[in-house]
């Protein structure tokens, strides 16, 4: 489709900028104008079409002539040669050009997506471009939650999509393994670590008051003993805290593991530190006359480059921000070579997106180097009510008790259910439902209808026919028809997803494909029928399986062959 509709954009252009200037001349159209943006999309209604263009009303106010008139000058001189499948175009409506494409397009379309394999859709459009996607980043300091697991499906399924379209990703973890959260951990571990031994210790009030905590000091104790108990403190806190970040972030890759995530970089926050780069990025600020002292503090000007406010880079205290720490971690994410940087966070960071990319700026960055994706709130409902305390622990639901509940299949594909800039209401009965209202299992379900007709292929001692011998022109009811136009919509839906960073299209195309699927199985005969349309109906239920299969490990979801 999208080979297709390159075809009618470059006919159309050539009818405006080819060889000769007869359609400039007709229109009045100056040869130094621009071409004006344009649209070729497909139609909601088949009667306007196979695609239809508004290039004509874009070019009513250049021209000062009516749309319709435009869009007559232009089909007077469109050269259809240029378009191997257009028969013919009509003008509808306000100036739309509408075409229709030859009888037999739909074949060629299903041969080549056989053809083409399992790798169907696959692009180079990436141009191996070196992407870091970083996503998640939790603070170790407790098991995931919601907006993590949200995070961990958004993250995942572009940098997924983003590989599929030729892009050199890597996936990456951002240890914040310093700071103000982690002493607070430290001091939290201790008095768990204590209370284990009997003595009178109190977690503080903004410590971590979670029973994860006191697992963790428990696992130390199991470990080492009493060798702490009677320690100076310091030499106690610090084997606490090494212990237990490593032991957080070992529950936090188990979770992600188990939900299908894997990251290709886990990068501390403390190595950022001891290799001296955020000494040096805030140097530079300072060399660059990006900052200024105020109050004992050293701050950037934030201001000047575009962002709402300034921002304090060291403290009165000589301690350096986690704002210096976060310029100097994609300082260093630009220097290992990456081109495009994607963080995906949560919407309480939305204000720091700016003053983020103020800070490439001044170091002589394009701050449009950085794209971050905002998600917004996920909240869980069971029986209709609110659910926001854990059965188990009484605290925040985990990723671990939500994979238990629903399971991985189901979790991936609600979280990217809708677009990260949506509120999402996550319906844990929905979720679990064996029925076809559960979209999850509606699309799983085609899939596993499809294996089912295979299976009783090989029991007749069938094989799938062979692309060249299937006579695919019998495909012609509206149920076939439909299917294969949706099958050759996959290589451009994966591209949009993917450059839009934009998941949730590919559950939307996974569900209208399914369904045309699922309409097209109610109404007509695969195994047993005639000779001849048997093997070609075999055909586009091979298409379509292939297709949901790709499309739902891109998503990181399984394909069942029985449900």
């Amino acid at each position: 489709m999208g080979s297709l509709k390159s075809e009618i954009r470059t006919a159309i252009t050539h009818a405006l900028y080819g060889a000769v200037d007869a359609t400039r001349t007709a229109l009045g159209f100056p040869v130094e104008t621009e071409m004006p943006e344009f649209v070729v999309s497909s139609p909601r209604e088949e009667k306007f079409g196979d695609f239809s263009t508004n290039v004509a009303m874009q070019l009513a106010k250049p021209t000062r002539r009516p749309p319709r008139e435009v869009a007559a000058v232009i089909l007077e001189h469109f050269d259809y040669q240029r378009c191997s499948w257009v028969e013919k175009a009509e003008i509808a409506g306000p100036g739309f050009i509408n075409f229709y494409l030859r009888a037999g397009w739909l074949n060629e379309a299903l041969r080549q997506i056989i053809l083409a394999g399992e790798g169907y859709g696959r692009s180079t459009i990436g141009g191996k471009q070196q992407v870091n996607v970083e996503f998640v980043s939790a603070n170790p300091t407790g098991l995931l939650h919601m907006g993590n697991a949200r995070g961990a499906a958004l993250g995942d399924s572009i940098a997924a999509l983003l590989s599929y379209c030729g892009f050199s990703v890597s996936r990456e973890f951002y240890i914040n393994d310093t700071g103000h959260q982690i002493d607070r951990l430290a001091a939290s571990l201790e008095a768990r670590y204590l209370q284990e031994f009997g003595e009178d210790a109190l977690v503080p009030e903004d410590g971590y008051q979670g029973t994860d905590v006191a697992d963790t000091a428990r696992r130390f104790i199991a470990l080492t003993g009493e060798a702490y108990r009677h320690a100076a403190g310091p030499e106690r806190l610090k084997a606490l805290i090494d212990f237990g970040v490593a032991d957080k972030i070992a529950a936090i890759r188990e979770s992600l593991e188990c939900f299908g995530v894997r990251y290709d970089v886990w990068f501390s926050e403390g190595d950022l530190h001891a290799s001296g780069a955020v000494e040096k990025v805030v140097a530079d600020l300072v060399e660059a006359g990006a900052t200024y002292e105020f109050e004992g503090a050293l701050w950037f000007k934030a201001g000047q480059y575009g962002a709402d406010k300034d921002e304090v880079l060291i403290r009165s205290s000589g301690a350096a921000t986690y704002f210096a720490a976060d310029i100097a971690y994609h300082v260093d994410k630009l220097r290992r070579g990456f081109t495009w940087l994607i963080n995906v966070w949560g919407a309480d960071h939305h204000g720091h997106v700016a003053r983020l990319k103020a800070g490439l700026k001044a170091l002589g960055y394009d701050p449009d180097c950085l794209q971050v994706v905002i998600m917004q709130l996920v909240r869980l409902f069971r029986g209709g009510e609110a659910v926001r305390m854990s059965k188990r622990t009484g605290e925040v639901v985990t990723l671990g008790e939500l994979l238990e509940e629903v399971g991985r299949d189901a979790a991936r594909y609600f979280f990217v259910l809708r677009g990260a800039d949506s509120h999402l209401d996550f319906d844990l009965d929905l979720a679990r439902a064996q029925s076809m209202e559960n979209p999850v299992y509606y699309v799983q379900y085609a899939h596993a209808r499809i294996a089912s007709l295979f299976r009783q292929l090989a029991l007749r001692n069938k094989e799938l026919p062979a692309i060249n011998s299937a006579k695919l022109e019998l495909l012609s009811t509206e149920e076939e028809e439909r299917l294969i136009k949706k099958l050759a919509d996959f290589p451009e839906e994966v591209v949009d997803a993917a450059i839009d960073l934009a998941p949730h299209r590919l559950t939307g195309y996974v569900y209208e494909l399914a369904g045309l699927f699922h309409s097209f199985y109610n109404v007509h005969r695969v195994i047993g029928a005639e000779p001849g349309l048997e093997e070609a109906r075999l055909v586009l239920v091979q298409a379509t399986g292939m297709v949901l299969r790709r499309a739902l490990a891109l998503l990181g979801i399984s394909a069942p062959e029985k449900m």
